[in-house]
């Protein structure tokens, strides 16, 4: 058994969709309208064939009160691996990208969490 497929809630699908390839970087695998809303997913473009990201609309009823929730209790919705959190950061900061911690450096993982301008927070991890 492997991980095929995850997702994130997102306020807006083509705002997400700028924010997680224009920003973050992934790559777009699949954009297929479903009724008003799409099945649109991202890649890592290390991994194209990897894990997919799916891009969710908020609109079930229960989806805006969890969100809330995390986000009031900085849980972030996802995490992702980068080479270096320290780095990453200061190219996230050019993009005006708003941290709500900075790099942390706790023993062999360095984290920092981020708005996803979506209404999630995600953090970025190294080890």
């Amino acid at each position: 058994m492997r991980i095929h497929l995850t997702s994130v809630f997102v306020d807006d699908q083509e705002q997400a969709l700028h924010f997680y390839t224009d920003v973050l970087g992934f790559t777009t695998k699949h954009d297929v309208p479903v009724g008003t809303d799409r099945w649109l997913t991202v890649v890592s473009p290390e991994e194209p064939d990897g894990v997919e990201l799916l891009l969710e609309p908020s609109s079930h009823p229960a989806v805006g009160p969890y969100k809330e929730a995390l986000v009031a209790d900085g849980i972030p919705a996802a995490s992702f691996a980068v080479d270096d959190v320290h780095a990453e950061y200061d190219r996230l900061r050019l993009f005006g990208v708003e941290f709500t911690q900075e790099p942390l450096d706790a023993g062999p993982v360095t984290t920092a969490v981020f708005d996803d301008t979506c209404g999630n927070l995600i953090q970025i991890q190294s080890t």
